[in-house]
Order: structure tokens, then C-alpha cells, then sequence
């Protein structure tokens, strides 16, 4: 796939992106930056005993234990920086050399995700043949994964290290595709046991190693051959997953402590949605049960000494209880989002289509988990932006779906980053991602139907308005004072209409798919 020159464009994109990321330095940072930085002091200062017990800061370490230990590791040069950034109680503490040394060991562990990027780019079938280097599928995917404009705000301005991680799913979706089915699935492994997160999409590995790995061969129509099963290939698996758990919670296990890193893991304390809404369906339910609320109190329907204070307004996250529709319980959202992955996991099992059915499904478990999950933060659409990305070079279909949701997806991040010197940053970022996009994918499928139809094409369109409405307009009126909610209330509202519409579409294409005889015998 690589042509000879093909290694130079790579090494052209990633270090263009990487002097980038160190531009951005200086930019704003949210409060996930003394997060880690409060993680590197405890974990630097404290013995393994009390690492998930220690709360002198509100931001308690919540993450698995080999992210714990990756926080450990960069404590060690973090020293020669500032040794006062690992001192626990120095809160809120960001000297000039501690912003250095978090922000470049992002930039840092970004190699991993650079090296996954090549490698997804390889399984890439270049099978039209352009001249032109800029019109090849693999040049496009790589800009799309490593300019990814969702990416490089969350973890570069608003400060995380969501791209390592990505590097490791990235990499093991790209040792599926390799058919080095062992090596995926310890990736994935490890990946879990850094971010839990990643939950979201494990039934799509779980089914799909069980399907082309345990079962060594199909019938000539496509079907199984339950004869097939392999029962080393099975035990090799289980052995993979008890040993990488073995290392992560071993020590808590030994220790007693299972329970008490379970109760940070998953904090089912906080509310339904995020301080600020994701764009998913809990979003347009709240919505709706906003708009009931005040026209049941318009037309005297309610009793409006009941109905709670305003619990919306707050930027804090908090039990919020619905007025008129039913009010949401995790375990409702656990069954919602189960419901909705079922359809995409059969497809996978009794339609297998390779590797591309594989990804299909990776990214409806992940866009489910994100509609119908509890507490998503908006950040999570990347869970389903990246992998799409793979999907999106290969068939004019999936690129239609991926313009939509990348289009909205990132749109939604916008309230991340609310201080007025990063408007023009942002702004321009995301113009130059969404129209490179744009315009490579169109000319990748140009001898086919164009990507969007009219109507998809207006919604996006009215995405300007809404922003310039939100920063521009809306802080002038005296709407602001009494209303400060609206702006990201119609930004999550108007981004959930397209997440959802990207989602259904997906699931009609991925459920309508025929296959192919060709595929069959695969």
C-alpha cells in the first residue's frame, strides 16, 4: 500500500500535527489537568494501599489500576520538571514548568497513536488507483485519524490523554484485520484495564474473536461449521484476558481493596447526564420533558409549586429529576443501551463479513453505548468517530454517515472550550478538518451518488447559524442573565437530532447489507 515515497507523506503528517500540538500549549486547560496532575502526586507519594482511598482533592483517582500505574511512571520525570507538582495537598497547583511536562507527555505518548494510525492504513485496500497521492484512501484515513479536530481539542486544549488510548484500540483493531487475533485481543485487554470506558465496545471483540477465532471454519453458505470449534484457541483467549486482569487487580484483590476500586470505577452517584448534555437520546428526552414542563404549566396543568427550582441551570453534576416524563434509573439505562447493541452484535454473529463487519459493529456498540448510556460524557462520540473513520475510505455509504456524525459529533465539543481566545482556534480547526473531509471523501467517491442528500446537507449547513446565535448573539441579549443554560441546550439538542439520525442510519445499512458470495466463502 505504501508507495516508496510512501513513508515521507506519513512522517510529513504526523510531525505537522505534532508541532501543532505544541503551538496549543499555551491554551486554555479544564480542570482535568489538575486531575492528572493531583493522580501523579498520589500515586509518586503513596504506597498502592491507599491510592484508591486517598480524597485530599475532590478529583479521587477513578481510572483502572494500570492507568495508575502509567500516572507512577510519568511522576518519575515529572520530578526533574517540578518536584512541587507531585506534592498532594498543592491543589490547583500549574507552574510554568508542570503545564510543560503535562502537556508534552501528551504530545509524547501520541507516538503510540501515530504507530496504530500506520498500521490501520495499511489494512487499508488501496484498490483504486490514483495517481494523485492526496486522492489514495490510505492518505485520506491517515489525515482523518491524525488531524482528527475532536481529538486534538479534547486532549491537546481541554487536556486529557484520550490518544495513547485510542492508539491501543486503533492497534488492535488493526491486528484484527491482520488476523493476529492473540495480539488484538491483548491490546484490548490492556486498553480495558487503563480506561473502562472502552466496555462499550468489548462485545463487539468478544463476539467477533469467538466467531473467527474460536470457530476455525464456515459452512460453504456462510454459516458456521459448530464442528469447527476450537477449544486451545478459546483457553488461549481466556488465559490472555485472567492474566492482564491478574496483573491490574491482583493487588487490590490480595489486598482486599476489589470493592473500593469497583465503587470509583463506576460512580452511579452522579446523574443521568453530564453537567453539560451529550448530544444522545437522554438529551432530547430531557428536552422534551422541559418543553412539557412549561406547557403544562401554561395551560395550568401543573401545579407549579411542585415542580423543582430549576435543577437545569446548574453547571454541577447532579441527581436530576424529570417533572413530567418518567425519571431515568441507571438500570434502565443499562437495559436501553443492551437492547440497542443486540441487533448489531446478531449481525455480526449469523452475517459475518470479515473485518468490515467487525468495525460495523465496534462502532454501533460504541454510538449505542453513547445514545443510551448513563453519565456519557460528550467526549465519548470519539469512541464511535474514530473507528468510522476506517469505515469511511472503503464505501461511499459509510462516508455519507461518517460526514454527518463527525460533522455533529464535533460540533458538540464546542462548549468544552468556552474562553474567548480559543473561539477562533476552535473555529478554525474544526472549518479546516470538516472541510478537508469534505472535499477529499467527495473526490475519493466521485464516480458515485453524491455523499449527502439535500436535506442532510441543510441540517449541517445550519450549523453556522447555531454558532453564531450561541457565542455572538445570544451573550448581548438579556436573555443571558436569566437563561445562562440556553446556549449549550441548543447545541446539545440540535447535535443529538444528528448523532441519532447518523446511528439509525448505520443500523438500516448495517441490518439491509447483503452478502456477497465472495464474502461467504471468507
Amino acid at each position: 500500500v505504501m508507495a516508496a515515497g510512501g513513508r515521507s507523506w506519513f512522517r510529513a503528517l504526523a510531525l505537522g500535527v505534532s508541532f501543532l500540538k505544541c503551538l496549543l500549549i499555551p491554551a486554555y486547560y479544564s480542570t482535568d489537568f489538575e486531575v492528572h496532575r493531583n493522580w501523579l502526586a498520589i500515586t509518586h507519594n503513596l504506597p498502592l494501599s491507599q491510592w484508591y482511598y486517598e480524597a485530599t482533592s475532590e478529583w479521587t483517582l477513578d481510572y483502572p489500576p494500570f492507568f495508575a500505574w502509567f500516572e507512577y511512571a510519568l511522576s518519575h520525570v515529572a520530578k526533574y520538571f517540578d518536584p512541587k507538582m507531585l506534592v498532594i495537598e498543592n491543589l490547583n497547583y500549574t507552574s510554568r514548568a508542570t503545564i510543560l511536562f503535562q502537556r508534552f507527555s501528551v504530545i509524547f505518548t501520541d507516538i503510540l497513536f501515530i504507530y496504530a494510525v500506520r498500521e490501520c492504513c495499511r489494512c487499508v485496500n488501496g484498490k483504486r488507483a490514483a495517481k494523485d497521492i492526496l486522492e489514495k484512501p490510505t492518505f485520506i484515513l491517515a489525515v482523518l485519524l491524525l488531524w482528527n479536530f475532536g481529538l486534538l481539542i479534547v486532549d491537546h486544549i481541554h487536556f486529557q490523554y484520550n490518544g495513547f488510548l485510542f492508539g491501543l484500540m486503533l492497534l488492535s483493531v488493526a491486528r484484527l484485520c491482520q488476523k493476529r487475533y492473540l495480539e488484538g485481543a491483548l491490546l484490548f485487554a490492556v486498553l480495558l484495564h487503563f480506561k473502562h470506558i472502552y466496555m462499550y465496545v468489548a462485545p463487539a471483540y468478544g463476539i467477533y474473536l469467538l466467531r473467527s477465532y474460536c470457530f476455525t471454519a464456515n459452512n460453504a453458505d456462510g454459516s458456521l461449521k459448530w464442528r469447527s470449534f476450537s477449544l486451545l484457541h478459546v483457553t488461549l483467549l481466556g488465559l490472555i484476558v485472567c492474566l492482564v486482569s491478574a496483573l491490574s487487580l491482583g493487588p487490590f484483590i490480595v489486598l482486599g481493596q476489589l470493592p473500593q476500586v469497583l465503587s470509583r470505577l463506576f460512580p452511579f452517584k452522579r446523574g443521568l447526564c453530564h453537567a453539560y448534555w451529550a448530544p444522545n437520546f437522554w438529551a432530547l428526552y430531557n428536552a422534551m420533558d422541559k418543553a412539557l414542563t412549561i406547557f403544562g404549566l401554561k395551560c395550568n396543568f401543573l401545579d407549579p409549586t411542585k415542580i423543582p427550582k430549576a435543577s437545569m441551570t446548574g453547571g454541577l453534576v447532579q441527581e436530576f429529576q424529570h417533572t413530567v416524563l418518567p425519571s431515568v434509573t441507571p438500570l434502565a439505562t443499562l437495559i436501553c443501551t443492551f437492547i440497542s447493541i443486540l441487533p448489531s452484535v446478531f449481525c455480526l454473529w449469523f452475517k459475518p463479513q470479515g473485518p468490515r463487519g467487525f468495525l460495523q459493529c465496534l462502532v454501533l456498540c460504541a454510538l449505542s453505548s453513547f445514545m443510551f448510556g448513563w453519565h456519557v460524557h460528550e467526549k465519548a462520540i470519539l469512541l464511535a468517530i474514530l473507528p468510522l473513520s476506517l469505515l469511511s475510505v472503503q464505501r461511499a455509504k459509510d462516508a455519507g454517515i461518517y460526514l454527518i456524525l463527525t460533522t455533529t459529533g464535533h460540533f458538540s465539543l464546542f462548549p468544552l472550550l468556552f474562553t474567548s481566545p480559543e473561539l477562533p482556534i476552535k473555529i478554525l480547526l474544526m472549518l479546516l478538518f470538516t472541510v478537508y473531509s469534505f472535499s477529499s471523501l467527495k473526490s475519493l467517491f466521485r464516480r458515485e451518488r453524491p455523499l449527502l442528500t439535500w436535506l442532510e446537507t441543510l441540517y449541517l449547513v445550519q450549523l453556522v447559524p447555531l454558532e453564531i446565535f450561541c457565542e455572538i448573539i445570544f451573550p448581548l441579549t438579556p436573555w443571558k442573565q436569566h437563561f445562562p443554560f440556553v446556549p449549550l441546550l441548543l447545541t446539545s439538542v440540535y447535535c443529538a437530532l444528528g448523532v441519532t439520525y447518523a446511528w439509525l442510519k448505520l443500523y438500516i445499512s448495517v441490518l439491509t447489507e447483503r452478502i456477497s458470495v465472495r464474502q461467504k466463502a471468507e
